[in-house]
């Protein structure tokens, strides 16, 4: 009789990969990189104002043969924000430049604006510190733990506890 394989915990982002990569290849990016570092290749200013949703491949042309001409560059559609469009597609040879020179060759060769609210994260905001009187009645019930650090911090964590 042969032993159950033992079973690890696994990371998220293993389990959750293929998924999320079969999203963003339905949408044409070969990988969430661009996504993910859109600042950093196309600079603060402009992806404060704009971010990818979608690559649009051109269709690959049966009757060619393989490997004579270079694949057709694709259209990169932006979402951009009403106001600031007009500038963005003035900077839009700058846009291709930083976006192909991020992929490595031509892989872009023309840029598609769609004008929309961008989607921005809510920021979080650091919540309120525990009401000391809490803490301290807390901190006083726990058992003699030494670590007068170790103490406080329980306590805290108890204390944001019955917070919520």
């Amino acid at each position: 009789m042969s032993k159950p394989a033992r079973s690890f915990p696994r990371p998220l982002s293993d389990l959750l990969g293929a998924t999320l990569n079969d999203a963003f290849k339905s949408q044409g990016f070969a990988s969430a990189e661009i996504l993910a570092r859109w600042g950093d290749i196309v600079g603060a200013d402009i992806a404060a104002h704009s971010e990818p949703i979608k690559i649009n491949w051109p269709r690959a042309n049966p009757s060619g043969s393989m490997g004579e001409a270079p694949p057709e560059p694709a259209t990169l559609v932006l979402r951009v924000e009403g106001p600031a469009a007009l500038e963005i597609q003035h900077q839009t040879t700058v846009i291709l430049e930083r976006v192909n020179r991020f992929f490595g060759w031509q892989a872009i060769g023309k840029i598609s604006l769609r004008q929309a609210p961008l989607r921005r994260p809510e920021p979080r905001h650091a919540p309120p510190p525990p009401d000391p009187a809490v803490t301290a009645r807390i901190a006083a019930s726990l058992p003699n733990i030494a670590d007068d650090g170790l103490r406080q911090a329980v306590a805290r964590l108890g204390a944001a506890i019955k917070r919520k």
